[in-house]
């Protein structure tokens, strides 16, 4: 059946000859955005049932769709393929393409070439995802027509309208693999962590799929506490942000002023950092981060002050659940990677080892050894649930109680009993989720529900 299907897509003079390669919440964006603009295209997608298959179907039925098993002969049909970024471009298939010189592309490139208004671009290991939803709240603030989405909330393509005047984007480094022609207004780095590392094969590979967010772009901002990341630009190119004191005034940092920590740009304050509302040291680097993509935008310091003062951060950020008994709760299931989990784990550090971490999941290839001295210092137990559970446990200190959870209740319970008053209880996993849960934001959930059941 699948033989005759091809040979008819290959025969009719006017089947496409443009491949959207996975279906999900990307490619549905990209079937909308060329059916839109009345360009011909087939979907082809290895899952026999993939997500938005019914919508595709529903809004597009005369667009052809090849399911199941990633067909060669298909592929050497495609002048272009569109691919999703959760599809490696070493995929067997999408390289023979590239080889046989198909243009290869994702969504984001496809947007690029879209849209004629200014894009910020951010990136990063952690934290892109709070300071995206920052400099757009922002922006929204300083009067700004502004779109914000990407690998965040609403895909790029789906956020084009005429009358927006400036688009945030949260761009991925899987994303930023099938890009090439975007010239950001600003781009950002936020840190290199290792993460994805199933996919890359070392932290520099990631790290340079990450640092092509630089190259058409007119201000990049780096993080100058990140060598990997200051080593993407010229010393003298750009703008930069620290948790240490600011250098210049294009660089932001944290200094005495008046007896009182503050922000500042060079040697101008902007606001105490006491009045950041969202907790912990990486969030005052997120802080600096928006506040220096925000600056390079125009956008008037009172304004974004007060955006800071305000903002209670993100679900599953480091997210306040309850306080009971003493004991503090606080849901950071996002932290899908090591890194993550450091920064929260630090960022809540108040000089004793006060945390119950709850930890596990699909560890994806990372090394964890930079877990044993962060959780040494901080937290003086540890709750293990999930797939890579054995391999989260080699590398506890031995100053640490450790538990193990057959599943999200059970883990709570158990971190309930193990907390006492001045703990702080925290589902921060240090990595994915897709080995017990749909994603970490269902994670997350769970969590809280149990939190929150548990303390009724």
């Amino acid at each position: 059946m699948m033989n005759a299907l091809i040979d008819q897509f290959a025969q009719a003079p006017n089947m496409p000859k443009t491949l959207v390669v996975g279906l999900g919440v990307t490619g549905l964006s990209v079937a909308r955005h060329l059916h839109k603009r009345g360009r011909p295209f087939a979907v082809i997608d290895s899952r026999e049932q993939p997500p938005g298959i019914q919508e595709l179907q529903s809004e597009m039925p005369d667009v052809p769709v090849f399911l199941g098993a990633f067909d060669a002969e298909l592929f050497e049909m495609g002048d272009r393929l569109i691919v999703s970024p959760g599809i490696a471009l070493s995929t067997p298939e999408i390289k023979a393409a590239i080889e046989s010189g198909a243009e290869v592309m994702g969504d984001i490139e496809l947007f690029a070439r879209a849209v004629n208004a200014p894009v910020v671009a951010i990136t990063g290991s952690n934290g892109k995802s709070t300071v995206t939803t920052l400099v757009g709240e922002m922006a929204k603030a300083a009067g700004r027509h502004v779109a914000v989405g990407g690998n965040l909330g609403i895909p790029a393509l789906d956020l084009i309208q005429p009358d927006v005047d400036l688009y945030v984007l949260e761009l991925s480094s899987f994303q930023l693999e099938s890009t090439h022609s975007l010239a950001p207004a600003v781009s950002c780095v936020l840190n290199i962590q290792a993460d994805h590392m199933d996919r890359y094969d070392s932290i520099e590979d990631y790290a340079e799929a990450k640092a092509t967010i630089y190259r058409h772009a007119m201000v990049g901002i780096r993080n100058a506490d990140d060598p990997r990341v200051m080593a993407m630009l010229a010393d003298d190119e750009g703008w930069t942000f620290s948790n240490g004191k600011p250098t210049s005034d294009k660089s932001f940092g944290i200094a005495e002023h008046e007896g009182e920590t503050y922000f500042c740009r060079g040697e101008l304050p902007f606001m105490p950092v006491s009045q950041l509302r969202i907790p912990g040291k990486h969030n005052q680097a997120n802080a600096l981060a928006a506040l220096a993509i925000g600056c390079s935008m125009g956008f008037p310091p009172n304004v974004m002050a007060e955006v800071l003062r305000e903002f209670p951060g993100l679900p599953h950020r480091t997210q306040y659940v309850a306080e009971k008994d003493g004991v503090r709760w606080y849901n950071d299931s996002k932290a899908t990677n090591v890194g993550a989990t450091a920064a929260a784990l630090l960022g809540l550090y108040n000089d004793q080892a006060n945390a119950v971490v709850l930890l596990g999941g699909d560890c994806k290839g990372a090394d964890l050894t930079e877990l044993t001295p962060i959780l040494d210092k901080t937290a003086r137990a540890v709750v293990l649930m999930g797939r890579d559970a054995k391999q989260i446990a080699a590398v506890i200190p031995s100053s640490c109680e450790v538990r193990d959870a057959e599943n999200m209740q059970q883990a709570v319970e158990l971190a309930h009993q193990l907390a006492k008053p001045g703990d702080h209880v925290l589902l921060s996993p240090a990595c994915a989720s897709l080995d017990q849960y749909k994603n970490f934001s269902q994670r997350g959930e769970m969590f809280v529900a149990a939190v929150r059941r548990l303390l009724s």
